[in-house]
């Protein structure tokens, strides 16, 4: 187990010693590891060690077949899996840790277990003037309604309720709290979203969103801090953070400004009005662990509420295509003011119409500012077959999630009929286009762990095996494919390839090591893959078994 500087828990005192007491500029050498990464050829590759300056950054890798490199410090690292820190292409990093300290309704089995909580939640926490939840998908539920105002008041009556869908694009409310924002049976829903029962779908949260209490700095600060330690804990250096606002902003600085900033954050603005405050991409900040790089946009809404904008009615709701945001001047227009000030677009599309109408928005693009921006879609879960070639023609970077997949196959597989499911999740046909991949979460909709991922995008199964065989068996990637875009292909898709997804010289030493080695397991061992320490910029920031390891050797 490495034992070099460590954040967390406090650095012995031996070790301590050791590392004030070694020369200014000194290199520390990490050797007998069982290294694997993708290479820039994209094929996994194997390596012995690696030899890190003092400013955190690789100077070079070590063959096993090579002499042992003189350097001042060297660290053991006893046969262990080692492996680049993965970079989450596509996460919510504010509310991964709101979802962590309010009510936790992920996985709730039925709306009586939610109600349950719910009720628990209420009774443990009689301060809170509103009710918080997160995580509810009543595709779990044996009778798979969604619920209504009315199931939240049978246990809460008395104070404001909301509790978000997991996929983020729905807030159910109790009366309570439509109270609170003015809204009455009268209410109409607004353009880009609809109102059922107290459920507030898309673009109508804006009608509830507003009455509810803003976070205070120290619960923003706190929430943060709490994200900060989910994501190193499951090996995630660097985070693609999607709809920024500028408090989020805020938040990430004081944290940077504090020492506390550790995972690496490339973010993407929410919409373009904070472009105000921040008129163009800011440079790199805090040694590379914070920059403005993108504006996040939307085109639809999620595939579980019925807000993914389809080409073709629902298969099980034929009066609906979902929902569209905007219509094509509007999209056109939102993503040339965003292109104008130097931004990336990363746009959210989830159905078939969705992905179309981004696709032609960035063609659209290309033709005024070059086809060298890295124009991004967010999902692309659902594809039309035909429009697949156009996003390699134009350069588009897919930025998918493959344990959405899995999650979500009998959902879709209710939701759209055979045709439009063959270019959905549709991974390996992406690649084959020339577009580049890059994975994520998009946590908290889904756990931020990225093991289920690798599994899922090999295997097209879930944890359990399921279904035997895979679902739709053509669209799954090699672990080489997988690998590459859950480090070096979702470094890029943030321009920050030159810096992190790789161990490589110049990049910086951002780095985990795990309990087995990826490359000798099937899915299901693959996905309950653990991580034991998470390293950036060489320097230990979390650990599964703290312990006070012996001081590094001195050069040899």
């Amino acid at each position: 187990m490495l034992s070099v500087a460590p954040m967390k828990p406090p650095l012995p005192i031996a070790l301590t010693a050791a590392l004030l007491a070694s020369p200014a500029g000194a290199d520390t050498l990490v050797y007998n590891a069982n290294g694997v990464q993708v290479d820039g050829y994209g094929h996994v590759s194997h390596f012995h060690g690696f030899v890190i300056g003092d400013d955190g950054k690789v100077v070079r890798l070590v063959r096993a077949d090579e002499p042992r490199p003189q350097t001042d410090l060297q660290i053991d690292a006893g046969g262990r899996t080692l492996m680049p820190g993965f970079v989450d292409a596509h996460g919510h990093v504010m509310d991964l840790g709101y979802s962590a300290i309010r009510l936790n309704l992920t996985g709730t089995s039925s709306l009586a277990d939610l109600q349950q909580r719910l009720r628990e939640y209420a009774a443990a926490h009689p301060e809170a003037k509103w009710v918080l939840g997160f995580g509810w998908n009543q595709e779990l539920w044996p009778e798979k309604r969604f619920p209504t105002a009315a199931d939240l008041d049978a246990v809460v009556p008395d104070r404001p309720v909301v509790l978000e869908r997991v996929d983020g694009h729905a807030i159910l409310a109790n009366g309570a709290a439509m109270k609170a924002a003015g809204v009455t049976p009268a209410t109409q829903a607004p353009a880009g979203g609809e109102i059922h029962d107290g459920l507030f779908v898309d673009a109508a949260r804006g009608l509830i969103d507003p009455a509810i209490p803003k976070p205070t700095q120290g619960e923003m600060d706190g929430a943060f801090a709490k994200a900060q330690e989910i994501l190193l804990g499951f090996g995630v250096t660097g985070v693609g953070s999607m709809s920024t606002s500028l408090a989020d902003w805020d938040t990430f600085r004081r944290a940077g400004d504090s020492g506390k900033l550790q995972v690496r954050l490339m973010s993407y603005l929410l919409g373009v009005e904070p472009l105000k405050t921040i008129p163009k991409p800011t440079p790199w900040l805090y040694d590379d662990h914070l920059r403005a790089v993108g504006v996040k946009l939307f085109a639809d809404g999620a595939l579980g509420s019925r807000g993914a904008w389809l080409k073709r009615p629902y298969a099980d709701k034929p009066d609906t295509r979902g929902l569209q945001f905007h219509s094509d001047a509007e999209l056109r227009a939102l993503a040339d003011t965003a292109a104008s000030h130097g931004f990336q677009l990363a746009t959210h599309a989830i159905g078939d119409a969705a992905n179309a109408q981004v696709i032609s928005t960035y063609e659209w693009l290309n033709t005024k500012y070059g086809s060298d921006r890295r124009w991004r879609i967010e999902h692309a879960q659902v594809v039309d077959c035909a429009d697949l070639p156009r996003i390699g023609r134009a350069h588009i970077i897919a930025s998918m999630q493959p344990t959405h997949q899995t999650s979500d196959r009998l959902m879709a597989e209710n939701r759209l009929d055979p045709p439009r499911l063959k270019c959905a999740y549709a991974w390996q046909s992406m690649l084959r286009t020339g577009a580049k991949l890059a994975f994520g979460t998009d946590f908290p909709v889904e756990s931020p762990n990225p093991f289920p991922g690798l599994s899922a995008a090999i295997s097209r199964q879930d944890v359990n095996g399921q279904p035997p065989g895979g679902w739709y068996p053509a669209e799954r990637l090699t672990l080489a494919q997988a690998l590459d875009s859950y480090t070096r292909g979702a470094a890029y898709a943030g321009f920050a390839e030159d810096r992190i997804g790789a161990l490589g010289p110049g990049q910086w030493a951002d780095f985990i090591i795990v309990d087995r080695d990826p490359t000798k397991l099937n899915p299901q061992e693959l996905a309950r893959t653990q991580v034991i320490e998470t390293w950036v910029a060489g320097k230990k920031v979390w650990s599964r078994e703290p312990s006070a390891a012996a001081a590094p050797e001195r050069g040899k």
